[in-house]
């Protein structure tokens, strides 16, 4: 018989060697003590036991603010996160209780950002409309360059000409990266994360999380944060200044992230989310990248995730708006509204 526990966090974290609901990016401690650090989240955490031993666990988070309302996401900010389970069944059991813990808290609606979907009858609304775009990465550098178009390396080696400085550190350039993020954020019409969150990861995953920042002339351009984790290198957050579109600053990050993975031992590199065929799938697709499915499943109680998205209902107005405002207020204002959105 499973039975489920609703612990408080921090846990004894568990070793589930064979899982039928695979281990997602969620599933580290490391990521869940720098959210809720950086973000201020009340962390649930439920395991499923089967005579002592764990069979499946479901970290989640709930997700409030003043203008959204409230939600229960396993886990914000990360692309992936929700069940992770030796059997269906504990999986199933997992989310039962997480779907009496959204009504007992009386949330809009519970988001498992999964990669399997789970069949659960209290699953009622599934998003698919994106996908990862990941890299298997070679043993070498040199075989990833030759498995490169010629096109590509062109632009890469382009970028060379407008003596561009890349360089990898922790907190000392935290302020260049935000500086960098803050504005590209701005220019997006989205409210920016607050500079803590970055500070938390960079502080929990002590020496696998590393900032990179592309200068020119000693001013910040492009920059990215990365984290090596088993055997994945994968890049949460990452932008660049349009103004500098033309020296190739973001094509000369990324091909330098992707060296550095292979230099840290990774298998793959995660280049995050997109929708089929957008601009940024065909710009993760030209280095190699290939889609994998997110299936992010939901027991809604009340109102649509859909209401959620950017481009829903009259939200492009306030994005419109938001474009339009100095970076400085937006710095001010924005972290507050954005860790209201799951």
């Amino acid at each position: 018989m499973i039975n489920v526990e609703e612990s408080s966090w921090p846990v004894s974290w568990p070793d589930l060697d064979v899982a039928a609901v695979p281990r997602l990016a969620a599933h580290d401690p490391c990521w869940i003590e720098a959210i809720r650090e950086g973000l201020g989240h009340r962390v649930f955490f439920l395991q499923a036991f089967a005579e002592g031993k764990v069979e499946g666990v479901l970290p989640l988070m709930l997700v409030s603010g003043p203008i959204f309302g409230k939600f229960l996401v396993g886990m914000p900010y990360l692309n992936t996160g929700g069940v992770w389970a030796r059997s269906v069944d504990a999986a199933r059991i997992l989310i039962d209780n997480a779907c009496d813990l959204a009504d007992r808290l009386d949330v809009k609606y519970l988001e498992c950002r999964h990669e399997v979907p789970v069949d659960h009858d209290r699953f009622n609304f599934e998003r698919t409309d994106k996908v990862h775009m990941r890299l298997s990465l070679p043993g070498s550098d040199e075989e990833l360059d030759r498995s490169f178009k010629s096109k590509l390396r062109s632009q890469v080696k382009k970028a060379g000409q407008y003596d561009l400085d890349v360089r990898y550190g922790g907190s000392e350039q935290l302020d260049d990266f935000y500086d960098v993020f803050a504005v590209n954020m701005r220019d997006l019409g989205t409210p920016v994360f607050s500079k803590r969150l970055f500070a938390a990861v960079l502080k929990h995953f002590d020496g696998d999380a590393e900032l990179c920042v592309v200068r020119k002339d000693d001013s910040a351009i492009a920059g990215a944060i990365v984290v090596h984790r088993h055997g994945v290198t994968e890049v949460p957050s990452a932008s660049s200044l349009r103004e500098f579109n033309r020296t190739g600053a973001n094509m000369l990050m990324y091909r330098h992230l992707l060296a550095r993975a292979i230099e840290r031992g990774s298998q793959t590199f995660d280049f995050g989310r997109s929708s089929e065929d957008s601009g940024t799938y065909k710009f993760k697709a030209q280095w190699g990248a290939i889609p994998s499915p997110a299936v992010w499943q939901y027991y809604v109680r009340k109102g649509d995730p859909n209401e959620m998205r950017p481009d829903a209902g009259g939200k492009q107005r306030l994005v419109q708006l938001w474009q339009r405002l100095p970076v400085g207020l937006t710095r001010i204002i924005g972290p507050s509204i954005v860790r209201g959105i799951p």
